[in-house]
């Protein structure tokens, strides 16, 4: 029928380490909400930055999630065989004036930073000035970038948050598409993909909420769908900071699987199950009542 919402959604881990307790709540959030608006859940393997991705970890992703009860409905995509359509969409973006080449170093922003009195801030981003907006001013092309004109001041709204506002310009500055090594970033490589995948919910960590208006842009500019966002609570480590492979993050442990997903429902303020055949069940409808909503 003509305007029928179907639901897609997707888990989309780098194969960079195994799946760890933070992961999986991403990964459960996502399942749950997908089963909970009777859509499908896609599984997607981001392996586009090769140079941090490690032989053979996507299928102990794969087998780590299956042990937990989570299947894909399609056979995982995975973005390194997807290089052409991420080019193909950063020739459009050349072509009407909203990417440009940029010749700078990590080294030449911060010092261009330094010159203007910006101090980046722990775990912030290093803003880019602009300074190779208007010509490389001689130097060689090393990275393409977007321009974020004004106004780039966005609202959206999270399905959890509520109400977000960014300034792009202030908060980040034009940002880069591709990198001087060659590897297409992941703002574009996620807009590119969840386009083409027919995506319609992304449900992930929260520490991923600041790169949603970056995306947001770039779907205006390519003229593709927004989906509808919600950013789940994150796991912490002993330091107070998100847990994650660099931060001590230990292996999920899918010898005991109801544990590990009773500790990730946890986080998600579901309640603790302890039949592993109707635990998935239960939390789909827990779930319905906490944060489905007709789209």
């Amino acid at each position: 029928m003509p305007g029928t919402f179907i639901y897609t959604g997707r888990f989309a881990p780098s194969p960079t380490g195994g799946l760890h307790a933070g992961s999986l709540v991403a990964a459960l959030a996502s399942w749950l909400d997908a089963r909970a608006h009777g859509g499908q859940w896609l599984v997607r393997i981001e392996d586009v930055d090769s140079t941090r991705c490690l032989p053979g970890m996507d299928r102990t992703i794969l087998q780590q999630l299956a042990a937990c009860g989570l299947h894909s409905d399609q056979s995982p995509l995975y973005q390194s065989t997807r290089l052409a359509l991420y080019q193909q969409a950063l020739d459009r973006l050349v072509a009407s004036g909203q990417a440009y080449p940029c010749g700078c170093s990590r080294r030449d922003i911060e010092l261009a930073q330094l010159r203007s009195g910006h101090v980046k801030a722990r775990h912030g981003e290093l803003i880019y000035p602009g300074t190779c907006r208007n010509g490389l001013q001689g130097k060689p092309a090393r990275a393409w970038r977007f321009r974020t004109d004004d106004p780039s001041r966005i609202h959206w709204q999270d399905r959890r948050l509520g109400a977000q506002v960014q300034d792009v310009s202030a908060a980040v500055g034009d940002f880069v598409l591709k990198r001087a090594d060659g590897c297409f970033a992941y703002q574009l490589a996620v807009v590119v993909d969840d386009a083409k995948q027919g995506i319609t919910d992304v449900v992930r960590g929260e520490d991923l909420a600041d790169n949603t208006v970056r995306q947001m842009l770039l779907q205006r500019a390519l003229g593709v769908a927004t989906p509808r966002y919600l950013h789940t609570p994150l796991v912490l480590g002993a330091n107070g900071e998100k847990l994650s492979k660099q931060n001590g993050a230990q292996a999920l442990d899918t010898h005991q699987p109801l544990a590990a997903l009773n500790q990730a429902a946890a986080v998600l303020g579901l309640t603790s199950q302890h039949v592993a055949a109707d635990a998935l069940a239960q939390w789909v409808a827990q779930w319905q009542c906490l944060y489905n909503r007709a789209p």
